[in-house]
C-alpha cells in the first residue's frame, strides 16, 4: 500500500483528500503545518507528498527546499494563486506537479497516479493501450507488433500524454514539458504536432482527445 502525506492547514481539505486517497488504496498521513510535515517525514517513508504553498510557519516553498536536500520523493504542490511565477517556482524547487485551488479531488488523484507512474521504479516499463505499446527506455512505439516511426517531439508528446492518462494537459503545459519550461513558442505548435501524431497512430488516433478551450488528454477505451 503506497504512503501519501497530505500537508495543508485546512482540516476539511485534508480530510477530503484523505477520503479519496484511501478509496484509491493509499495509506494517508496528515500534517497541518510545514514543521509538522518535516517531523513526520523524518520518521516515516512516503511514496508521494501533497504540499500546500500557503501555510503558517515555513511555507510550502521552504518545506519543499528542505525535502529536496534529503529526498527525491515526488511532491505535488497546491497553490492558492494561479500565477505563472508560483508555478515556475514550484518546478525550480523540484516539485513534480502543481494544482491550483480550488481543485477536483478526482483530478488530484489522477495527477498523483500519473506522477507515480513517471517517477516510480517501473518508469522504464512499456506502457500499453490495447495493441499500442510505448517504450520510454527505447523511445519506441509499436502497433500490432510493428514499429511506428515517430519524430522525437511526437514521441515526447505521446509519452507525456500516456504518463498522464485521463488528465487534461493544457497546450501551455505541453509546451513547457515537451519543448522545455523556458520555451515561449506559439501554442499552435502543439496543435500541429498533435495532428501529425494522430495521423501516425492510424486507428488509434482517437486515443488523443481534444478538450476544447483547454488542451488534450489521452484516454483509452476498448471501443477505440
Amino acid at each position: 500500500m503506497p504512503n501519501l502525506l497530505i500537508t495543508d492547514d485546512d482540516m476539511h481539505l485534508r480530510k477530503l483528500v484523505k477520503t479519496y486517497g484511501e478509496l484509491e488504496g493509499f495509506h494517508c498521513e496528515e500534517a497541518e503545518t510545514g514543521n509538522q510535515a518535516l517531523e513526520i517525514i523524518e520518521s516515516l517513508s512516503f511514496d508521494i507528498i501533497v504540499l500546500d504553498v500557503m501555510m503558517p510557519g515555513p511555507d510550502g516553498f521552504q518545506v519543499l527546499e528542505k525535502i529536496r536536500r534529503v529526498s527525491p520523493v515526488p511532491v505535488i504542490m497546491l497553490t492558492a494563486r494561479d500565477e505563472e511565477y508560483d508555478k515556475l517556482r514550484c518546478f525550480d524547487l523540484g516539485a513534480d506537479d502543481y494544482l491550483s485551488k480550488p481543485f477536483s479531488p478526482k483530478e488530484l488523484m489522477a495527477r498523483i497516479k500519473a506522477v507515480l507512474r513517471r517517477t516510480g521504479k517501473n518508469q522504464t516499463d512499456s506502457i500499453a493501450f490495447g495493441e499500442l505499446s510505448i517504450s520510454p527506455a527505447s523511445r519506441s512505439v509499436t502497433f500490432q507488433g510493428e514499429k511506428l516511426s515517430l519524430p522525437p517531439k511526437e514521441f515526447d508528446l505521446l509519452l507525456t500524454l500516456s504518463q498522464n492518462e485521463r488528465v487534461v494537459l493544457s497546450r501551455e503545459k505541453l509546451l513547457q514539458t515537451v519543448w522545455g519550461y523556458q520555451y515561449y513558442g506559439d501554442v499552435r505548435t502543439v496543435d500541429t504536432h498533435i495532428k501529425s501524431l494522430r495521423e501516425h497512430l492510424g486507428p488509434y488516433r482517437k486515443i488523443i482527445q481534444t478538450v476544447w478551450g483547454v488542451g488534450y488528454k489521452l484516454e483509452y477505451t476498448e471501443e477505440i
